[in-house]
């Protein structure tokens, strides 16, 4: 029974009365109470989806405005990953969050959530529970976001244009940061998709960066050779926005569809993210790592928004 009413709910994702938000909120209620019936298949399909809705999504943007939303937001996107990188570092030592852990939250609010802690994790020979605890607190704090930078940005007035800038730069992961985008509007959820895309690709020299620090403060403290996964899915949005920028009128009727069952999908990807916050997930959550977490994201957050308020055209 337990199975169906998950099958059901995710079946229900894929419904019109589906919202990001709802949700989000219908997969972790359901975890918490139920637990999840399909724990080791979930993960897995959550990101496979999110990925294959992400590049849908390109198929909907012309090039042009992929090209536009990224040059916008660019010089915002840099300055938030060095401010995170800055603070989440001090404010680990100055809570005394053990180095490994306080490494891996600060990576994961600089650059993209549990997909940066994923990589950097393995580069610096993170310990097992070292990256339970660090993905638990990015995980919950990103669930937050969803709910929380909607109302927020509504409150302060912000356009499209500026929730798309502040969005990509504060919310962690790309899950909740195209969830709340698309709460607010068709625009915001173009430009900060794009801009999320940008951020992301930060995993790539973040991650050789942390192997390196690691290696020279402690020789044995990291492995011997770092695979860097690389985002493929950045790549293929790009070239589905150029599928749409050269697809003669006739096509564009079929694109346009490609793009809204992306939309789609998305919701019932954010519904099996939100059924990973099961009781296990919440008991790794330790008290200093979690403070790290929280202090870390509201200065990322609220710079970032003082930094959209002034200087992000309406």
């Amino acid at each position: 029974m337990v199975r169906i009413g998950f099958v059901g709910l995710a079946v229900f994702a894929l419904t019109p009365w589906a919202s990001p938000a709802l949700a989000l909120a219908l997969g972790a209620a359901f975890a918490l109470v139920f637990g999840n019936p399909f724990a080791g298949q979930t993960a897995q399909a959550a990101r496979v989806l999110l990925q294959t809705c992400v590049v849908g999504l390109g198929f909907g943007m012309p090039l042009a405005a992929v090209l536009r939303a990224g040059a916008t937001g660019i010089g915002y996107t840099v300055a938030g990953i060095a401010t995170a990188l800055m603070l989440g570092l001090v404010l680990g030592r100055w809570l005394q969050v053990e180095r490994e852990i306080s490494l891996l939250i600060t990576a994961g609010t600089s650059i993209c959530g549990g997909s940066a802690i994923a990589a950097v994790g393995p580069a610096i020979g993170a310990r097992a529970e070292s990256m339970s605890v660090s993905l638990a607190t990015v995980f919950v704090l990103n669930a937050v976001a969803l709910y929380l930078f909607p109302p927020i940005g509504q409150l302060m007035g912000l356009s499209e244009a500026q929730f798309a800038v502040w969005a990509a730069v504060a919310i962690h992961d790309t899950s909740s940061v195209v969830g709340a985008a698309s709460m607010y509007g068709a625009q915001a959820l173009e430009s900060a998709t794009v801009l999320k895309l940008a951020r992301a690709l930060w995993i790539v020299p973040l991650t050789l960066a942390a192997a390196a620090y690691v290696r020279h403060s402690d020789p044995q403290g990291a492995t011997a050779g770092v695979r860097v996964k690389i985002p493929w899915f950045i790549g293929l949005f790009v070239l589905a926005a150029v599928v749409r920028t050269l697809v003669p009128p006739v096509g564009v009727p079929l694109l346009d569809g490609i793009a809204r069952a992306a939309r789609v999908g998305l919701v019932l990807a954010l519904f099996l993210i939100g059924a990973g916050l099961t009781r296990a997930t919440l008991r790794a959550v330790g008290l200093r790592p979690f403070t790290q977490g929280v202090l870390l994201w509201i200065a990322v957050a609220g710079l970032g928004l003082w930094a959209v308020w002034q200087w992000v055209p309406a």
